[in-house]
């Protein structure tokens, strides 16, 4: 199957994004020069106030439905609900206001960077149109985003530009956990540090479901990869990636404890007041996730974060192998299902393996060869018994006559027949 974006990502589409790249990480240092600037020459970094953003390609470029909107099928969840009364936040790069899609979504915004609100890189763009993105098919818009209703919090934390400064990422989680976030999306890996551990639990104390992307790994990495925060935090809805077959993509991170895997290879969504194709990335798994999550806080809110948390799980398709948790979301099952608010998966998120499948009960599949023997031994016992009820009557008969033919009456001839 074929992206169904008929052109290649322009130069001027988005490029990947923290944590898209395989290995890449928002608290990458950078390198430092052989001869450092000395202090008394350097200059406080200057707001920045305008940038290139990405301008994407015209919607006219999608030819066809995305395969990740046709594999999830969440347009059938939108019988139930839609996410409306729901807010999501987009820790990111920003968001865009400008995209059609996105127009009037932004319930409020925060710049941890101190730069512009301005989504200069593209990345919490594309990342809110999945999450959002309203229904414009009327207007030929393929692409639609998995919670249309929802509201957005744009929570910049990034430039795009590799920094060291780990404070910006749990800024920005704490402002969303107390600006109203229902959930909130994380694209992005980061190292464990006391103030990420500290935003997420300030977080969970005001209810607010975190879905973090598991993180991406080169292939020369694969043997030193490690865990990717806040995904790896116990209460935080971990997500993988998959292709168009639903196996688990080979830059997804593997030592990051799994939850759910979603679609993150080949994706389509909007960036700039366009969009972009043949993204990759657990970046863009998230917020699948995380805008099924929406859908259900809005269709059951009374149920607390982790109760959604494992709604999701519970619902999810089943594990696929190493990496891949309890397998792909489901969003009509998620909204749809009857299950007890306080189900729990099998195991806790803290002691459950990075793989398994669901612990649901299913159908046992049909075993047409028993069947058929069954059939058969079946109706060789109905012969059977006709052939005694036969017997048990034919016999004592033959017994009376000394097994001698019997005479056959003579049929009435002219008037007397009847």
């Amino acid at each position: 199957m074929t992206t169904a974006l008929v052109f290649a990502p322009a130069a001027s589409a988005a490029p990947a994004a923290p944590g898209d790249r395989p290995g890449a990480a928002p608290t990458t240092k950078p390198s430092p020069s052989s001869k450092p600037t000395p202090k008394k020459t350097q200059e406080p970094k200057k707001p920045q106030t305008q940038c290139n953003k990405p301008s994407g390609q015209p919607a006219s470029a999608i030819t066809q439905q995305p395969w990740a909107q046709r594999r999830l099928d969440f347009e059938q969840a939108w019988t139930i609900t839609r996410g409306a009364g729901v807010t999501v936040a987009v820790v990111d790069s920003g968001i865009e206001a400008d995209h059609p899609q996105l127009k009037g979504k932004i319930a409020g915004s925060f710049d941890a960077t101190g730069t512009t609100p301005t989504d200069c890189y593209g990345h919490g763009t594309e990342v809110s149109g999945i999450i959002a993105a309203t229904d414009q098919r009327r207007r030929n818009v393929p692409f639609v985003g998995v919670a249309p209703q929802a509201k957005l919090l744009d929570a910049k934390f990034t430039t795009g530009e590799s920094t060291d400064d780990n404070t910006l990422l749990p800024k920005a989680i704490t402002w969303a956990a107390e600006h109203g976030a229902n959930v909130i999306n994380v694209s992005a890996r980061a190292p464990d540090t006391t103030l990420l551990r500290q935003a997420v639990k300030t977080a969970q104390r005001h209810d607010v479901l975190i879905v973090a992307a598991a993180g991406n790994v080169d292939k020369d990495e694969r043997g030193k990869e490690s865990a990717g925060y806040p995904a790896n935090y116990p209460g935080v809805l971990s997500v993988a990636a998959v292709d168009q077959s639903g196996t688990i993509s080979d830059f997804s991170n593997h030592k990051t404890r799994i939850d759910v895997s979603a679609p993150g290879q080949d994706i389509i969504t909007t960036v700039g007041t366009g969009y972009a194709g043949g993204l990759q990335g657990t970046s863009f798994s998230a917020p699948y996730a995380a805008g099924v999550a929406a859908l259900v806080r809005s269709h059951y809110p009374k149920l607390n974060y982790q109760q959604v948390i494992n709604r999701i799980l519970l619902t999810a398709e089943g594990g696929n192998g190493q990496g891949s948790g309890y397998g792909m979301i489901s969003p009509m099952q998620a909204v749809s299902a009857e299950l007890d608010p306080n189900a729990k998966p099998g195991e806790t998120s803290a002691t459950r393996p990075l793989s398994g499948p669901v612990p649901i009960a299913r159908a046992a599949p049909v075993d047409h060869r028993t069947r058929n023997i069954g059939l058969g031994v079946a109706g060789g016992a109905l012969g059977l018994t006709l052939v005694v009820a036969f017997g048990g009557a034919v016999i004592p008969m033959g017994r009376r006559r000394n097994w001698k033919p019997g005479r056959v009456p003579a049929l009435p001839t002219g008037e007397d027949r009847n």
